[in-house]
């Protein structure tokens, strides 16, 4: 009971200095420190889309940069045609409205994670690694192959889209509205876990033939899960399109995939705030090590070694001194 107090006490600590970081660099007029905040949020709502597959369910996927990607490509797609005006198939059209370029993209990454999710839930361990790698770099070749939208050269973004009440193009007002957002799935996270669906998805990861037995569906409880979790990371890659104000094939890589488990691991597996600790960790070793060496990711490899070793429950578990999340 102590040590799930202190854990309710980090998260409050890691969500309130989240907001407080940016609202200091606002008052200082440093809006760099607001676009890193900004980008930390958008990174830990990636993450909390895969802890839901990983944390939850126990499906290690290396492939969720694939949702990541497409959620970017829907909203420089749209943009690019609202902005051009062409019209994008069957007469539709483009949109720079922020709300209607969200809905598509968890849409698109719904319908890719229930495709994707079908064919790979029926293996399991370096299987359904594999499989889900694969897809995600089937997808990413064709990204890379596809001229009409910049091919390897991405695709910018020419205006940021709109939000209703919101001037998005200040950094603040783009944070906030992130933040917003990221808090919104956190509460659909700790929701989940608490529910029957997810003592369901907790108790086929422990022991799927015993879930089974007493007549749950562990494929459609899976398959379930993984598409909201694919939903989840495909907003976060639209959010980050639109921050960056550029999407290209790179937001798809295996190298993406594996920053979003870094970000998991380091905050705690299954944790809470566990992608917001491990987003601030991953965003402040880029840019306090990145300024020194381009090599800043061996410092980060440390660390992950020391968490994987010693502190297997993340940050956060070290700190509430709870090996096991609940």
């Amino acid at each position: 009971m102590v040590e799930k107090r202190r854990e309710w006490t980090l998260n409050a600590v890691l969500a309130i200095a989240l907001f407080a970081v940016p609202l200091a660099a606002l008052w200082l007029d440093e809006p760099f420190y607001i676009t890193l905040a900004t980008r930390v949020a958008i990174l830990a709502l990636a993450g909390v889309g895969l802890n839901i597959a990983l944390g939850l369910g126990g499906m290690v996927s290396f492939g969720h940069a694939a949702y990541f990607g497409i959620g970017g490509y829907v909203a420089g797609i749209l943009a690019h045609h609202a902005f051009s005006g062409q019209p994008l198939f069957l007469g539709l059209s483009g949109s720079n409205q922020m709300l209607v370029i969200w809905a598509v993209a968890m849409a698109i990454s719904a319908l890719a994670a229930l495709v994707i999710g079908a064919l790979s839930l029926r293996t399991s361990g370096i299987f359904f690694i594999m499989i889900t790698l694969a897809f995600a770099q089937m997808i990413f070749y064709f990204a890379l192959s596809w001229p009409a939208y910049g091919g390897e050269d991405g695709l910018p973004i020419f205006l940021r889209n709109q939000f209703p009440g919101l001037n998005t193009m200040r950094g603040w007002e783009m944070f906030v509205l992130s933040y917003a957002v990221l808090m919104l799935a956190l509460a659909l996270f700790a929701m989940l876990r608490g529910a029957r669906f997810g003592a369901a998805l907790m108790a086929i990861r422990q022991n799927p033939a015993r879930a089974a037995a007493v007549g749950i569906s562990p494929f459609g409880i899976k398959l379930t899960a993984f598409v909201i979790s694919g939903m989840i990371t495909g907003l976060a890659g639209a959010m980050m399109a639109e921050l960056t104000r550029f999407v290209s094939p790179a937001m798809m890589t295996w190298q993406m995939s594996g920053e979003l488990i870094v970000i998991i691991i380091l905050g705690g597996v299954g944790r809470l705030f566990g992608p917001v600790a491990g987003a601030g960790i991953l965003v402040a070793f880029e840019v306090l090590f990145g300024g020194l060496t381009e090599h800043w990711q061996f410092f980060l490899g440390l660390v992950l070694l020391g968490v994987v070793l010693f502190a297997r429950g993340g940050l956060i578990g070290l700190l509430a001194g709870r090996e096991r999340h609940g």
